[in-house]
């Protein structure tokens, strides 16, 4: 059902936490299905130097929110800010239908902690 990768990410996965005095922080949820997923920013001249994640839900989404912190760190806001939800399981090789519309929303709270950011530094 799941992909090794997925498997890695939810087994292992990276940058959990919380970042003091985050530069930016976005949360989004799924109400249907009770996924709900916290970003937290740290940016230096207008490249993300650190992501922390603290995600509520299935295997999928702990996978996709790690995922997104090791696709985030070292872009731009700009480069971070057209990452995609597909874009998240496509480098996880890939979720099952039926994960995708709820489990997927990483990309969403990147995007949600890029609005924050751009928002308190504008």
């Amino acid at each position: 059902m799941y992909t090794d990768k997925v498997m890695d990410h939810f087994s292992n996965p990276r940058n959990v936490g919380e970042i003091d005095n985050a530069d930016g922080v976005g949360e989004v949820g799924n109400a249907s299905c009770g996924d709900i997923m916290k970003i937290f920013l740290k940016v230096e001249d207008n490249i993300i130097k650190d992501v922390k994640f603290k995600t509520f839900g299935c295997g999928a989404a702990i996978a996709t929110s790690s995922m997104v912190t090791e696709m985030a760190i070292g872009k731009t806001i700009d480069e971070a800010l057209i990452l995609t939800n597909e874009a998240v399981a496509e480098a996880l090789d890939g979720l099952p239908p039926a994960k995708m519309h709820c489990s997927n929303l990483a990309a969403d709270a990147l995007h949600e902690a890029i609005k924050d950011y751009k928002e308190q530094h504008s």
